[in-house]
């Protein structure tokens, strides 16, 4: 009896160590990503860039429009260019890690002492910052262009915090895509072609109610909407609704299902 107990003392232990070991090897990894982005800063013009062009071009053209001005449209539209930034930022990842596989980064990778799954996680880690930079940028512009969340920054961080996991969760669709499909560039036109009417065809730049009753419909149960929904509560109005409850939801089912199916066809192609 107590040579069995000693012995499953011992798989504990080793299965932690292994735990670990994974965890500080994809650590190590994601500083290898962030190191990248130092050497090639030019990987951030589209997380530098796009929030702040986007950001004029739908507040000063549609502003007017939709909300009468563009003060009264900042609270709208900033929340929607968040989401659309960060969330088609985390396309990146994908393409990325099926670049690094067919450049056979990853067969010397194989060679090393560490955990198989860490060149993977850790990739997936280092896109964080590319989206927190992201984040910073379209409140930091929004801020200059008259915007005063009501919420305060308390919940202006929580608010940009739920983007951030929320694309730290779809970005392992991409990663899954960047593992199975052929080359990057695939990669790049699926993850668009799926994103694209996803972001326009939701709640991130105009009110659903100005819509064709049978586009409601779509708009209304777009989890991009939620997404949105939930930030301009947590921004604008300090409150945490229904809507964050449905974001955090998808995104742990997202992980759920896409990080167990990425890990294996990664495995299998490693």
């Amino acid at each position: 009896m107590r040579n069995d107990a000693v012995a499953g003392f011992n798989r504990q232990l080793r299965k932690y160590s292994s735990l670990g070991q994974s965890v500080r090897n994809s650590l190590t990894m994601a500083y290898r990503g962030l190191l990248k982005i130092k050497r090639t800063p030019e990987q951030l013009f589209d997380v530098t860039l796009q929030p702040i062009l986007f950001t004029l071009m739908f507040t000063y053209i549609f502003g007017g429009a939709i909300s009468g001005n563009t003060l009264n449209y900042l609270p709208v539209i900033i929340p929607g260019i968040l989401v659309q930034t960060v969330i088609t930022t985390s396309v990146v990842t994908g393409v990325q890690l099926r670049e690094d596989m067919d450049k056979g980064v990853f067969d010397r990778f194989k060679s090393l002492p560490i955990a198989r799954i860490a060149p993977l996680a850790g990739a997936l880690l280092a896109d964080t910052i590319r989206y927190t930079i992201a984040t910073v940028l379209t409140f930091a512009m929004g801020y200059v262009m008259g915007y005063r969340p009501e919420g305060g920054l308390g919940y202006v961080a929580v608010a940009a915090l739920l983007v951030i996991v929320c694309a730290f969760a779809i970005s392992w669709i991409f990663a899954f895509c960047g593992v199975i499909a052929r080359t990057a560039s695939s990669v790049q036109g699926i993850s668009m072609l799926v994103l694209f009417p996803l972001t326009f065809i939701s709640n991130a730049f105009v009110p659903v109610d100005t819509m064709p009753g049978w586009l409601q419909w779509f708009v209304n149960v777009n989890p991009i909407s939620h997404l949105v929904n939930a930030v301009r509560d947590l921004a604008n109005a300090g409150t945490a609704g229904a809507d964050l409850a449905i974001t955090l939801a998808g995104a742990a089912v997202i992980v759920a299902i896409f990080a167990p199916l990425t890990v294996r066809a990664y495995m299998r192609r490693t």
